[in-house]
């Protein structure tokens, strides 16, 4: 923990220092341009091909081909959902939470893409529809769906509760339904799993000492997120045990509710549109 307190007194122009504006690290219209609209229209007349259930305190796979839709929604209760996205064909390709916090802000809405994972840098999926934009954020700093939380994990459970074992938590339930959906072992799906989409979670960083908190979601049953797909995806979903995350995230008692994923495939790709290509910096000229 950090003294209560500087150690170091604030040197002359400490004002002057802390009143240097901020500038944006990567702006954000340098990204390749998106036709929202056109992925919109493409969901006229789209077909529902297939729903995945995914339990409370557990998590399922599903796949959604490039060029199709899916949707993430509440259906009982409010409850809070981790969300790990893979290339359906090579798993070492991921989704990079980070560096879609580093385009796009520390949480995301319509409009927004899911980046993967060097060298292919593209992106996964964008968000075409969001039910809790509304939201915004909140006096307390705090929005829905965040990039800044890793995902609850056994570990740091343990570490936390002075050596309590837990098994239920997002880290372990995706490693889980990985290993099942490509017939892996537990080993080698854990070491794919990686940070996630905060999915309906309500989080932010307190003023006064930069920790990251969450609160009650505002999800409630008829909600969801929804995606078009970039490029084949695997997707892998954790119905996270501490349900709307108002007090725990790993928990055997807190409320927990299901969670729907929706699969739409559209009678046409959108107008104009094309699959996601790798990024197109040249490693062998500088790495």
């Amino acid at each position: 923990m950090k003294p209560d307190q500087p150690e170091h007194v604030a040197p002359m122009d400490a004002a002057a220092r802390r009143a240097v504006a901020p500038v944006i690290c990567y702006p954000p219209e340098g990204l390749p341009a998106l036709d929202l609209a056109a992925i919109r229209a493409a969901r006229l007349g789209w077909e529902k091909v297939r729903e995945v259930l995914v339990p409370p305190r557990e998590a399922r796979c599903f796949e959604v081909p490039a060029g199709w839709f899916f949707r993430i929604r509440s259906i009982e209760g409010p409850q809070v959902g981790d969300l790990n996205l893979w290339h359906a064909a090579d798993l070492s390709e991921r989704f990079y939470s980070g560096k879609t916090r580093a385009l796009h802000g520390t949480h995301l809405s319509t409009g927004d893409r899911l980046w993967s994972s060097f060298p292919a840098l593209r992106p996964m999926a964008v968000i075409s529809d969001d039910t809790l934009d509304w939201y915004g954020f909140d006096a307390f700093g705090g929005a829905v769906h965040d990039v800044i939380g890793t995902r609850c994990d056994p570990y740091t459970h343990c570490l936390l509760s002075g050596g309590g074992q837990y098994h239920h938590c997002c880290h372990s339930n995706l490693t889980r339904a990985l290993a099942e959906a490509r017939g892996m072992t537990l080993q080698a799906a854990e070491a794919l799993v990686h940070d996630v989409l905060n999915v309906f979670m309500c989080t932010g960083f307190t003023r006064d000492t930069g920790q990251y908190f969450m609160k009650a979601s505002p999800v409630r049953p008829g909600d969801y997120l929804e995606f078009f797909a970039q490029i084949d995806l695997l997707g892998g979903l954790s119905a996270c045990p501490g349900g709307d995350c108002s007090d725990k995230h790993s928990s055997d008692v807190a409320a927990c509710h299901p969670l729907l994923v929706e699969v739409f495939r559209p009678k046409a790709p959108p107008l104009g549109w094309e699959a996601a290509a790798r990024n197109g910096y040249d490693r062998s000229h500088g790495m």
